[in-house]
């Protein structure tokens, strides 16, 4: 049915049908068609062609107007002025037009024109939508300042999805949370600590939660008994969970190298330990960029005090040269013992001496059996003795593993490397391992 229709509305007969054509009967049929069928044709639509539809019939002429899904972006508002001011009030006007017109609820809207700067116009949209019963909001403002969200949309109780990118936030001195939120993505956000914490504990049914490149505060303090899925980038010089035992997937990444004081006083709960308390049903976890040398600050243990029992997949961004990042990759993998699939990725930025990447002992790779490791892959590496010694860790210990895929920095090396490779004893008789070129 959506090709029927898209054939009669865009398409451009070039020659003659080679057969006869009713034009009156077609038409006939298009409006004719069941209410839910027309609803869903136009939901696979774009705005811009959905209001395109108005031209097929009389049935058809305001049905685009009905519509609960508002989209405004590049696909819907297409523009080829140059003239920044001819496009802002041109957007302007299309917005302002479409509202306008609207008839019924607005359950999703989202603004997301990448010429469109954070203007006063967008204030109106969201006290217009705050007055009705909008789940799903999305603002993105690529270009200018950062733009500030005006007091109305905290009072959208009815949101389930709240995108923000590039804005301020400052909320109402009596804003209590989104009570029936479900899942919220804040990027290149300015807002103070103490709001953010109160925004994330108030939103008692938050399940999702995405955060990159935050400004305003350090310490990054999340509290969300719900929360299944964490996903979170910026410079942070703290991070902490709480009241998260469900969290199931979580992806981490600290950009920049804050220096952590490895001789920091922590007794005997280091950033490891204290990181993993909140997370005992965790199965998906990616460390990214520099948090894994945050993980290693402080004492690191053998193993956790609490095995991950759930977790199968495992992703660590690691530079082989640093000591205390290898004892915290040694203690993450011993206390995973169902993982199924690694991934390591080298971080050479990095470079310490050959005393510290000699302080890893043998008694370090004592015998830990990995019994349902099947795929690992390892990148980036030079073929240095601290990777080969991980890289004899893991094949030594993974009975039933079936491929181990490599891929080294440079060609530099490269033949040493796969020498070495071939040396190495394996635990699993069906383990292959796969050397791919650098340059693929």
């Amino acid at each position: 049915m959506n090709c029927f229709l898209w054939f009669i509305v865009f398409s451009k007969r070039k020659e003659p049908p080679m057969f006869p054509f009713n034009a009156e009967m077609e038409t006939d049929k298009i409006s004719k068609l069941p209410g839910h069928i027309m609803d869903r044709i136009l939901s696979h639509l774009s705005l811009r062609d959905a209001v395109r539809t108005s031209v097929l019939s009389s049935r058809w002429r305001y049905k685009w107007v009905t519509l609960p899904h508002l989209v405004f972006d590049n696909q819907s508002v297409v523009l080829s002025s140059q003239d920044q001011t001819l496009i802002k009030n041109r957007i302007v006007n299309i917005i302002d037009h479409v509202l306008l017109l609207h008839v019924g609820p607005i359950h999703k809207f989202k603004l997301s024109h990448r010429e469109l700067q954070g203007a006063s116009d967008i204030d109106r949209w969201i006290l217009f939508l705050s007055r009705g019963s909008v789940k799903e909001f999305v603002l993105e403002i690529w270009k200018g300042l950062r733009y500030k969200l005006p007091s109305s949309l905290f009072i959208c109780q009815k949101l389930i999805h709240l995108e923000l990118f590039n804005c301020l936030l400052k909320p109402p001195p009596k804003f209590d949370g989104f009570k029936i939120l479900n899942s919220l993505d804040l990027q290149h956000i300015t807002m103070d600590q103490d709001v953010f914490e109160h925004m994330i504990s108030s939103c008692p049914l938050l399940e999702r939660l995405t955060l990159m490149n935050f400004d305003g505060f350090i310490h990054l303090n999340i509290c969300a008994p719900n929360l299944l899925f964490f996903d979170v980038g910026g410079v942070f010089e703290n991070v902490s969970l709480e009241n998260t035992f469900h969290l199931a997937i979580v992806s981490i990444g600290l950009y920049a190298n804050a220096g952590y004081d490895q001789n920091v006083i922590l007794g005997n709960t280091g950033n490891m330990i204290k990181f993993f308390a909140h997370l005992p049903r965790i199965q998906r976890l990616e460390v990214q960029c520099f948090f894994l040398k945050y993980l290693a600050a402080g004492k690191v243990p053998g193993r956790l005090p609490t095995p991950c029992i759930e977790l199968n997949y495992l992703s660590i961004r690691i530079n082989f040269n640093d000591v205390e990042e290898n004892l915290a990759a040694l203690c993450l993998l011993r206390s995973c013992p169902n993982i199924q699939e690694l991934e390591m990725l080298a971080r050479p930025e990095e470079q310490t001496s050959v005393r510290a990447v000699a302080n890893i002992l043998e008694e370090d790779y004592l015998s830990c059996p990995f019994n349902q490791l099947q795929l690992v892959k390892i990148a980036g590496i030079s073929g240095g003795r601290q990777e080969l010694d991980f890289i004899n860790f893991l094949l030594a210990n993974s009975p039933v593993l079936e491929r181990m895929t490599i891929k080294p920095a440079a060609l530099d090396g490269a033949l040493e490397l796969l020498k070495e490779l071939l040396r190495l004893r394996r635990a699993s008789v069906r383990a292959e391992i796969i050397y791919l070129d650098p340059e693929r």
